[in-house]
């Protein structure tokens, strides 16, 4: 069977940016919502016998009255193009409060025709799929808390909890596993981290920091491919091997996190002990550019100092061609005596074609001066330390501060 697989779309990210005059939209979320459609008209045009989307369709669970008319118009799509379409629920889908509604339980109140929302774990077979010839295990988002709770644990020993969970968790699988027609594929969907994968800044999902799937679980030769949500990073977890495993990342870049990640979304050809899967990269996500630079005492006694300083850290940014349209953020470290020196808006009116420009200062203070062998801070009066940070600081007017601290202390000293 040919699938199509995504996740994480996160569509009203609307972290940056301005509003669409036409639409009222963030701009962001149009660039969301343009990877959705690139989504949606792929399953549409290419006839896929399935999509799987595994979770986290906004970024909290209560998201506008217009962000989910828009998802829903895309869901819709599939729908009246008889796709099946399974919509797992993420972690930025549920609420922690017992009872509440996720963020897509309108699919599944309105039973929404060839659409299908898996909110709780479960083993579905050909006649839960649209007689479709192919078996998935279903496992959403696993609130730690719920669990403890429904389980009776304490929270006292935190790794014999997971320990516990992840046990009960591989156990339930293992289970549908035997129960599983061994003649049709079986589909494992996931929202969660898996041991071994990379989140976006590189950080190794470890054992023990959070609830995860264990390794051997996803890797089972049983299953012949495993969709997977929660981590940003495109990744197959069991790359060269079957199944794979498979993080198709978020549809759009949410931060500079995700800056030298590319986006896709998954089409796989689904056999028994086969599958074949073709990474689809989505190519009008927004760039992320993110640019660091460190600057040196030595620019503040070179001549013209304020125009030498503006223009090195405008050769730190890409060219002008380069950043139109993207977000960008610059990085600077500098001693805090070049404050002044920085040209704010010579940056931005060079920058002034990217669709948004941040400039993140961070000066930097010269060591403390050390004080002499035979001295120690308690044997230096008020106005001793004073003059001390004076010197550390370099500050301008030291000595008329120095002044007026004295004025202020003698004062304080009649007045008492």
């Amino acid at each position: 069977m040919k699938l199509l697989h995504f996740a994480d779309a996160h569509i009203d990210m609307a972290n940056y940016g301005r509003h669409d005059p036409e639409t009222g939209l963030p701009l962001r979320v149009l660039d969301f919502l343009k990877s959705l459609d690139t989504i949606v008209d792929t399953a549409i045009s290419e006839k896929v016998d399935m999509v799987i989307f595994a979770g986290d369709a906004y970024k909290d669970r209560s998201p506008a009255p217009t962000f989910q008319r828009e998802w829903g118009r895309r869901i819709m799509r599939l729908s009246h193009a008889k796709i099946p379409t399974l919509l797992l629920v993420g972690n930025h889908d549920i609420s922690p409060a017992a009872g509440r509604a996720h963020a897509v339980h309108e699919f599944d109140t309105l039973q929404v025709p060839f659409v299908r929302v898996l909110q709780t774990p479960e083993f579905l077979t050909p006649k839960d799929l649209w007689d479709l010839p192919v078996q998935l295990i279903a496992m959403p988002w696993i609130a730690r808390s719920s669990i403890m709770a429904n389980l009776d644990m304490s929270a006292a020993d935190t790794s014999e909890v997971f320990s516990n969970i992840e046990s009960r968790i591989s156990d339930l699988i293992e289970g549908w596993l035997e129960e599983a027609d061994k003649s049709l594929p079986l589909i494992l969907t996931a929202h969660a981290s898996v041991e071994g994968a990379t989140f976006g800044s590189e950080r190794m999902v470890m054992l023990g920091s959070d609830l995860v799937l264990p390794t051997a679980l996803v890797k089972d030769t049983r299953l012949d491919y495993v969709a997977m949500g929660h981590i940003h990073k495109p990744q197959d977890v069991n790359k060269g091997a079957h199944p794979p495993v498979i993080y198709p990342g978020s549809i759009e870049r949410v931060d500079f996190g995700e800056a030298a990640d590319d986006r896709y979304f998954i089409v796989a050809d689904v056999a028994r002990g086969e599958t074949k899967v073709e990474w689809r990269k989505l190519t009008g996500a927004r760039p992320f550019i993110d640019r660091r630079t460190v600057i040196g005492p030595a620019l503040s006694r070179v001549e013209g100092p304020g125009e030498n300083v503006t223009e090195t850290l405008k050769a730190a940014l890409p060219k002008v061609e380069e950043m139109s349209g993207a977000i960008v953020r610059l990085t600077v470290e500098y001693p805090r005596e070049l404050d002044t020196l920085i040209d704010e808006s010579a940056l931005r009116k060079y920058a002034e074609r990217t669709f948004e420009f941040h400039l993140v200062k961070r000066p930097q203070m010269e060591a403390r001066i050390r004080l002499p062998a035979d001295q120690t801070m308690s044997s230096l009066s008020p106005l001793d330390l004073l003059d001390q940070y004076w010197r550390a600081t370099k500050t301008d007017d030291a000595d008329a501060l120095q002044k007026l601290a004295q004025d202020i202390i003698t004062e304080d000293n009649l007045d008492t």
